[in-house]
């Protein structure tokens, strides 16, 4: 399999940290988001949308989207699980998951922010915006992670919602967000002690700048 990716794209980071809890490997190759490589007509042709990441798997086919991406791996590679056995629990994994991938990290997207500048934005309303958006949404996701046990979101082990937390977590560092929630920065730590997570992460990656 090939992983088009860029050391800084938080939804790119979910992949890899979902890959190495599977333990699959890839091929990697990476799109300089700030130069716009994503936008070339090879990429495009391989991903429409001109996003981050895709995943071309050994028979060519080429899937799209972070969350479906996950997904489909814990579909084809069942241990360990991204979600819990029962529908409830499922449900609640995946909705915080979405959470971050639908409602407060598309606000952070390059091209978003881009977009506002065009319009008359300046930087600093966009980050402002930004950052206010990350902390409404981890109001939420502190609530929703409050009342669990055990070190990670849902449990004693990470699931999809780990996944999706952990990447968000720097990514909210970068637009200078206060951490000021105590349970999820546990949830981090504790994420961060396992090497799916800590050898994933952006820094250590070979295109990290």
């Amino acid at each position: 399999m090939i992983l088009h990716g860029y050391f800084r794209s938080s939804a790119a980071w979910r992949v890899r940290i979902a890959l190495h809890l599977k333990g699959l490997t890839v091929e990697h190759r990476y799109q300089h988001l700030r130069k716009g490589e994503q936008l070339s007509p090879g990429y495009l042709a391989l991903n429409p949308q001109g996003l981050l990441p895709s995943l071309v798997l050994d028979d060519g086919t080429v899937l799209t989207q972070s969350l479906a991406i996950c997904e489909y791996l814990d579909e084809v590679r069942l241990e360990p699980p991204l979600l819990p056995g029962d529908p409830v629990s499922r449900a609640r994994v995946r909705a915080f998951a979405q959470a971050i991938a639908c409602d407060i990290h598309p606000v952070q997207n390059l091209r978003v922010l881009k977009a506002l500048q065009a319009r008359g934005q300046t930087a600093e309303d966009t980050q402002t915006w930004a950052a206010e958006v990350i902390a409404r949404g981890f109001d939420a996701l502190e609530a929703l992670a409050t009342d669990r046990t055990g070190p990670f979101a849902f449990g004693d082990r990470p699931s999809l919602a780990d996944v999706f937390l952990v990447p968000q977590m720097a990514n909210a560092r970068r637009f200078g967000v206060d951490l000021r929630w105590p349970r999820l920065n546990a949830i981090e730590a504790a994420c961060l002690d396992l090497s799916a997570f800590a050898e994933t992460h952006p820094d250590r990656q070979p295109d990290a700048e």
